[in-house]
């Protein structure tokens, strides 16, 4: 019997060991499963983080890219468009980043899966950094546009300097060459009045001392009778020895006065204030310019010449006696004579 027993004892397999290796084996396989995935987690959160700065120092520059070059328009859109398909990709990656977190704690089975979703994100992580590069160098073709602006807006400022520079030399040639004129133009008047005092003392002394001839100021004045009817424009008869004495001594100061200085003898008609009824001329306007021009045409007629003569109609708006009576309306009607600026 104990024999019996003892030959069923040698007889039988013990399982035990063989169980303990196995076990042991698989415990083995899931703590280095584990630690891989412990492992390769520690990098993806490095590789994010890092994404993360550099996203973030690469959202400055664009920030401070767009805020120098707002011309840059088109340039600046495609780089947001980059940059939004970065971020959209990012976001996408968290997303699998948690999800294979939330796989890990399942089960083991899941760690194969997991890798595999690692590896994957290794790549996008990858893509990213392309991305970010070509980012980068397209902020520094942009950084080198912005300087060459830059160094265009200096040569035109040192150019608009020099306009500037010039135009004050310019301004002060101006103003000196502006000096020379009124100082030659105050020379001509001076001269011309010379001439205007000797042509008004040889009418004077042509003339003869009348009461109807007199001297206002820088006018020769002769009253309207001496050459004109009531209300008319022809010249009298007895109004051509006076007007050739005039002619006479124009054409004899013309050749005095020096060709360089531009001068006229402006010839003034004047009315009295009373409106006129009926006759060829309707208002003052017109019978005291038709009166000045009918003593212009004789003066050429007379040898004077026309460009050194000037008609004009005062009408009755220059009188230089205010008054109403008889007197005052004649001292009114008068022909003026004025040598003059051109």
């Amino acid at each position: 019997m104990a024999l019996a027993r003892s030959r069923r004892g040698e007889s039988g397999m013990n399982y035990w060991p063989g169980f303990v290796d196995a076990l042991s084996t698989l415990i083995l396989s899931i703590i280095f499963i584990l630690t891989v995935f412990v492992v390769v987690q520690f990098y993806l959160q490095q590789e994010v983080a890092g994404k993360d700065t550099a996203l973030t120092r690469l959202n400055a520059q664009v920030a401070e890219l767009t805020e120098l070059l707002s011309m840059e328009k088109s340039g600046k859109a495609n780089l947001q468009d980059q940059l939004a398909q970065l971020q959209a990709t990012l976001s996408a990656a968290q997303s699998d980043r948690d999800k294979f977190k939330g796989l890990a704690d399942t089960s083991s089975a899941a760690a194969g899966k997991a890798q595999g979703q690692v590896s994957e994100l290794s790549s996008q992580v990858e893509g990213q950094k392309k991305i970010s590069a070509n980012a980068l160098a397209q902020i520094e073709v942009l950084n080198q546009q912005i300087a060459a602006l830059r160094r265009q807006l200096a040569a035109i400022q040192q150019a608009l300097d020099i306009s500037e520079q010039k135009d004050k030399e310019s301004q002060a040639r101006i103003s000196d060459l502006g000096q020379r004129l009124n100082l030659a133009m105050a020379q001509k008047v001076q001269e011309l009045t010379q001439y205007r005092s000797d042509f008004f003392g040889k009418l004077r002394q042509i003339l003869g001392n009348r009461p109807d001839v007199r001297i206002v100021g820088d006018r020769f004045v002769l009253q309207s009778e001496v050459f004109f009817d009531t209300n008319k424009a022809d010249l009298k008869p007895e109004a051509n020895a006076e007007l050739d004495k005039v002619a006479g001594a124009l054409n004899e100061l013309a050749k005095q006065i020096p060709v360089e200085i531009p001068w006229v003898l402006r010839v003034d008609g004047h009315t009295d204030a009373r409106p006129i009824t009926g006759g060829q001329f309707k208002a003052n306007w017109d019978l005291s310019a038709a009166r000045a021009v009918a003593v212009v045409k004789y003066l050429i007629e007379k040898g004077a010449e026309p460009k050194r003569l000037l008609a004009a109609g005062f009408g009755e708006f220059q009188p230089i006696d205010t008054g109403t009576t008889e007197d005052a309306y004649k001292r009114n009607r008068r022909i003026e004579f004025k040598l003059t600026e051109r």
